[in-house]
């Protein structure tokens, strides 16, 4: 090797790295664009059942289609929106005029009252507690402040959420216009391969999605209903959020439990720990156990073999491993990215032994 091909070689690797690290500068600056693609990906995914059928069941044209169907998504999104206004309004109000001191005191009160009734020995946690001034720590003011960020946040969100809709829009209008988009990357002699694969994933992802929605709203309808029976404030709301935590395998439901019994015994501060606040937290947490039983036995079981056509089990693993792996964000895309790669592998090594039995789901 001369020395010219030497320093080629050197300015060669020095070029690809110095490009990578552009690419990815890049992609770091634009983030916030790469999301909305995203989100927008997931959207019309979602909104792409209703398009069909409105094309193939009522004969409506391709934009009628999907005008409707973006209508019908913007409803359900605005219904949500004004199902949170007034909650947080009324918060808002609360916390604006929020007695800090009085707080403090009838937290710490429910928390005395919880060490009688367990007979927990108060004296020695009492005096604990007292010389770790625990309880004294905890800066109440970040509940006022949290808001105050929420609202100085729903500038960005707007503009999201109308990029959102934008992009989506014309991903259901055209809806080759995100396969185009992923094709011009693609190898040459493999085009027809990677559209069968695009087309079944979207089949697959589109039924998936389609399914969390009708989990959530099951989950939805049983905590509501738990909820009204015991006189919680805000029922609703509080049942559409920890339905939606429902979302993040297996650390969702734990959150929302956790978010349900805080929630129960705080629209009860004042009442008799014992008599009151006790039994209507368990009474709530038997009702969220039923709703986890059914979501875990009956809609999961469902949506994963209808829609990803996959078994239980290798959810289950699939979920655990990419929990480890990603944290949060794997426990939440694990199953899509899963179902799309074992598309991808049948199509491309299909006579694999491995991947044959891999994926000898799909052919049903």
């Amino acid at each position: 090797m001369t020395s010219k091909q030497l320093t080629y070689g050197i300015l060669r690797a020095l070029a690809i790295v110095g490009g990578i690290f552009l690419v990815l500068f890049f992609l770091y600056k634009i983030q916030s664009v790469i999301v909305y693609i995203l989100i927008a990906g997931v959207v019309s995914l979602i909104g792409r059942p209703i398009v069909l059928f409105l094309r193939r069941k009522l004969k409506f044209n391709n934009t009628l289609a999907v005008v409707i169907s973006m209508s019908v998504l913007i409803s359900l999104f605005v219904g949500l929106v004004m199902l949170f206004i007034p909650l947080i309004v009324e918060q808002g109000q609360n916390l604006s005029l929020l007695d800090i001191e009085g707080l403090k005191v009838n937290l710490e009160g429910l928390y005395k009252e919880a060490l009688t009734h367990f007979d927990i020995k108060t004296k020695d946690v009492e005096q604990s507690l007292k010389n770790s001034n625990l309880l004294g720590k905890i800066d109440y003011s970040v509940i006022p402040n949290l808001l105050n960020g929420l609202v100085s946040g729903l500038g960005n969100f707007s503009i999201g959420l109308f990029s959102v809709l934008f992009i989506s829009f014309f991903f259901l209008k055209d809806s080759k216009l995100f396969e185009d988009g992923i094709m011009t990357f693609i190898p040459k002699g493999t085009e027809n391969r990677s559209k069968r694969s695009f087309t079944a994933i979207k089949d697959l992802l589109s039924r998936y999605f389609v399914g969390l929605i009708f989990q959530i709203l099951i989950l939805f309808v049983i905590y509501t209903i738990t909820l009204l029976l015991f006189g919680i404030d805000n029922a609703v709301v509080i049942a559409f959020l920890c339905a939606l935590l429902n979302l993040i395998p297996y650390v969702g439901p734990l959150v929302s439990a956790f978010l349900m019994v805080i929630l129960t015994m705080t629209s009860n501060l004042g009442e008799s720990f014992s008599d009151v606040i006790l039994p209507k937290t368990m009474y709530v947490m038997i009702g969220f156990v039923i709703a986890q039983l059914v979501d875990n036995f009956f809609s999961q079981p469902i949506i994963f073999s209808k829609s990803v056509k996959s078994h239980p089990l290798e959810i289950f693993l699939i979920i655990v491993i990419a929990g480890i792996l990603f944290g949060i964000v794997g426990l939440i895309v694990a199953i899509p990215a899963y179902t799309a790669l074992k598309v991808i592998l049948k199509e491309f090594l299909s006579d694999n032994k491995v991947v044959k039995k891999l994926t000898k789901s799909l052919d049903d």
